[in-house]
């Protein structure tokens, strides 16, 4: 018999921004294949306990039709055989919040809502958990809300968390605006499946992530001939990740390529090449190819 997800979550909509998202921790691997649901435009779902996973595309299919997230949830309770042994929670596009925590989960388990999110856990290590989370992310009110998400997850932890410890995480946050496909509009797609200390490295993969988002603009911003833009996309790129050593190599290409700052560029694709030697084909094929331009004197001068 397959374990269930028994775990503390959050939902919450932000209120500047309309962003959505549904965040967890489990001493359960890959404990955000079953719990985290949302769609941008739409809302968030977290399902845990003895789970349904039902809950969650359904509940949003729910909201998208114009249910309320408390219509949705009543609706998919009454339809539920043990609905005793679930704990769900749901927040729609206009941050109406509702949630559940059955008779039947395993103690400590309950919820707190506050204004557009619900905190929710079950096999805690206290009845503090919850509470907790939600006094840490009310506090935040002036962070982003992934930061908001990661202060309520860490508040948990540091209140007890999950009884039996800890294993994986994961983060889900969606735009405010309906979109044609229900795999548009992520802002944040992040999962831990096994990991001593999941917090960490989810707290790690958010910064990559908008690192490789600063680039991937950098890259957009070149590719349309704004150079300096680009470069102020990389940059920022740079500052969040400076471990990222494929980050520098590219800005520097950039910067040579374009002739904006080539000494400073061929400084740092001296200094990527003796780092990791292997960057050295990659610019020879660039060289070969003509794209982007590059002569062959920036292979004798990286490689000299």
């Amino acid at each position: 018999m397959r374990r269930a997800p028994l775990t503390f979550s959050i939902v919450a909509r932000d209120e500047k921004t309309g962003e959505m998202g549904v965040a967890v921790q489990s001493h359960y691997f890959s404990v955000g294949s079953a719990v985290t649901w949302a769609r941008a435009g739409v809302g968030a779902v977290a399902t845990q306990a003895m789970v349904d996973v039902r809950y969650g595309p359904l509940g949003l299919r729910l909201m998208e039709a114009g249910m309320s997230a408390p219509a949705a949830l009543a609706s998919l309770l009454r339809g539920d055989q043990k609905p005793e042994s679930r704990q769900v929670a749901m927040v729609d596009s206009k941050g109406r919040v509702a949630a559940h925590t059955g008779k039947l989960c395993i103690p400590s388990a309950g919820h707190a809502v506050g204004k557009g999110f619900s905190c929710q856990g079950n096999i805690m290590a206290n009845a503090r958990v919850w509470g907790a989370m939600k006094g840490a992310f009310e506090a935040g009110k002036a962070l982003p809300l992934p930061e908001r998400l990661m202060g309520a997850l860490d508040a948990a932890q540091g209140a007890g968390g999950d009884l039996r410890g800890k294993q994986s995480a994961a983060m889900l946050v969606v735009g405010p605006d309906l979109k044609p496909n229900y795999w548009e509009g992520k802002v944040i797609e992040l999962r831990v499946e096994d990991h001593p200390e999941p917090l960490e490295e989810l707290r790690r993969l958010i910064r990559f992530q908008r690192g490789y988002r600063w680039s991937d603009a950098g890259d957009d911003f070149l590719s349309s001939g704004r150079v300096d833009k680009a470069l102020g996309a990389y940059a920022k790129a740079m500052e969040l990740v400076p471990e990222m050593v494929e980050l520098k190599f590219w800005v520097a290409i950039s910067l040579v390529s374009t002739g904006k700052d080539k000494p400073r560029g061929l400084k740092m694709l001296r200094e990527v090449c003796a780092k990791e030697p292997r960057w050295i084909q990659v610019t020879r094929g660039m060289v070969k190819t003509g794209s982007p331009p590059l002569d062959a004197s920036v292979l004798r001068n990286i490689i000299g």
